[in-house]
């Protein structure tokens, strides 16, 4: 079956991992594969970057990573869906597709993912975690964007990557990020950037009473889902983002 999946699935991205589901024992009780898919076995991860040109644009870099994201949600998400309909067509196994952003769940009015497609692809052996708390894939840096599928079928692992993808003496994202999103000690506070980045014309009309707040999932799923997004400083300064040719500095 994952020789299958790969062929079949494997040339619309631009990477595909397998974790089995008991690699996520560690992970937020509410949110792992188990809850997600009756006798989860294994989690297919995949990403597909968006343009590097984007970060090199003089003036419309936003604008572009802005519809980039948007149009390749909706792309994803029609994979993530045909693989669990190819699953389950097979008449032995369930699958869940996993989307690429929204719906999403609250815990206070913190967002968080069905699957956290990035820890997944973590566990799927596509990338590791930096020190700007974005997926790093050896190829694509930091570019990836992640769906998944949950399934009880039971599919090889891939081998999960090892260290940090950050050098040590690497401290380009913090310095640069303008919301001043990691604490003192080095650490990246995904609320605080969220805040400075994600923004939409209707949450300060919908969040100005009590009563916004309190459907906050319905505001955000629905009329919310297609943020704008008003930063992009740490892509644009991660080395990780960079190829032969390209500046020493981001633009």
């Amino acid at each position: 079956m994952k020789r299958e999946i790969v062929e079949r699935f494997g040339g619309m991205v631009d990477a595909i991992g397998f974790a089995a589901a008991d690699r996520f024992e560690n992970g937020p009780e509410e949110h792992r594969p188990d809850t997600i898919c009756k006798n989860a076995r294994t989690v297919i991860v995949f990403g597909k970057a968006v343009p590097r040109g984007m970060l090199h644009s003089p003036k419309y870099g936003l604008y572009i990573m802005h519809r980039s994201y948007h149009s390749m949600y909706p792309y994803l998400d029609d994979i993530s869906l045909a693989m669990s309909n190819w699953i389950e067509a097979r008449g032995r196994h369930l699958a869940v597709p996993i989307p690429s952003y929204a719906p999403l769940v609250f815990h206070g009015r913190e967002p968080w993912g069905l699957l956290s497609v990035k820890h997944a692809a973590v566990n799927a052996g596509l990338g590791r975690l930096g020190k700007n708390g974005l997926l790093h894939h050896p190829t694509h840096g930091t570019l990836l964007r992640l769906a998944a599928v949950v399934t009880d079928a039971e599919i090889p692992s891939d081998p999960v990557l090892t260290g940090s993808p950050c050098p040590d003496d690497c401290h380009a994202c913090l310095k640069a990020c303008p919301a001043k999103a990691f604490d003192e000690g080095g650490s990246f506070q995904k609320m605080t950037c969220m805040a400075h980045t994600i923004k939409h014309a209707i949450y300060p009309i919908a969040f100005e009473k009590p009563e916004g707040v309190k459907q906050i999932e319905r505001v955000v799923n629905t009329a919310g889902h297609n943020y704008w997004l008003a930063c992009h400083t740490c892509l644009k300064a991660c080395p990780s983002n960079r190829r032969g040719g390209d500046e020493d500095e981001a633009e």
